[in-house]
């Protein structure tokens, strides 16, 4: 078989009508499947390696599960035939086990053995639901032993892994504010008002921790009422870049009346200040306590779940 056409067989039969893409961003990790890999010796030698090079790619492909699994970017699945899939199973079937086990990617590939010291390890990675190719590449890598394989599985590891989930967004999380324009705003803030909206930020912070898109820059200053964030044209991005942040989140409390108050949050690109993503909640009815619980869900539905902030 020659090299070009094994370079297809790897991963032709998952991917025959795809094109390279890209992953989208999502808040929650993608749900990855390792399917078995292909092996195939080229190299001519005259002694039966089969058993050693089963051996190893079995090992490859249990250290590349590991490591997906260990990789909080990710989420690896399993389909319910596991361990003992039928090696036969034709692409369609695989793709079927894969979206059966609530798999979003399938990582594919193989290993060529070309010479006593030369091998070529493939991988690639295949969108579920529209089978386009999020991933393909051809690794080099020398030796036939079994440091050789681990030293290959470590790097086609990472870049895999990295090209499905990249770096998530460096964000820092300003202390949401409150806009008062009830009757009883000229009486200010009260203690209450202040522990309420510590509370919404605190709340707001827990659920982006969680968030596999973001990754939370430690805001070290404090709210300051005597020069709120939502009257300072741009003070959100200007925090940002002093915290080497890429975006920004601000919250803010409009309370209409003593129970009747509109939360909104925007999200400003730092190096621009352009603002990329913003919602509200609508007019909600409720005392201080629910602020919080109004937060999440706002930021829930209209940020994370919904893709609406951008890299």
């Amino acid at each position: 078989m020659s090299n070009r056409r094994l370079v297809h067989c790897l991963v032709f039969a998952l991917a025959a009508l795809c094109g390279a893409g890209s992953v989208a961003a999502s808040d929650q990790a993608p749900a990855v499947m390792v399917d078995e890999f292909s092996y195939l010796d080229t190299s001519g030698e005259p002694a039966d390696q089969t058993a050693a090079h089963q051996r190893r790619l079995q090992t490859f492909v249990t250290a590349l599960k590991r490591d997906v699994a260990a990789d909080a970017r990710l989420r690896l699945v399993s389909p319910s035939c596991a361990p003992a899939c039928p090696g036969d199973a034709s692409p369609d079937d695989r793709l079927r086990m894969a979206a059966a086990a609530g798999a979003g990617i399938v990582i594919t590939g193989g290993v060529q053995k070309l010479s006593t010291l030369v091998q070529w390890a493939r991988a690639a990675a295949i969108d579920v639901a529209s089978h386009r190719v999020l991933f393909d590449k051809v690794f080099t890598f020398r030796g036939d032993s079994d440091e050789a394989w681990e030293r290959a599985e470590l790097f086609v590891s990472r870049q895999v892994r990295d090209a499905l989930a990249p770096e998530p967004i460096r964000l820092v999380l300003l202390p949401f504010e409150l806009d008062d324009t009830s009757a009883g705003a000229a009486l200010g803030e009260t203690e209450t008002d202040r522990k309420s909206l510590q509370a919404a930020t605190d709340a707001v912070r827990q659920l982006l921790q969680q968030s596999a898109r973001y990754r939370l820059v430690d805001n070290v200053g404090e709210r300051s009422p005597e020069q709120p964030m939502r009257t300072c044209e741009d003070c959100e991005a200007r925090a940002a870049r002093a915290l080497g942040a890429q975006q920004s989140l601000f919250g803010i409390v409009r309370r209409i009346g003593r129970t009747e108050y509109i939360i909104g949050f925007r999200v400003r690109q730092a190096d621009t200040g352009a603002l990329i993503a913003a919602g509200d909640s609508g007019l909600r009815l409720g005392a201080n306590e629910s602020w919080s619980r109004g937060a999440v869900r706002l930021v829930r539905e209209r940020l994370l779940e919904s893709g609406g902030a951008e890299r």
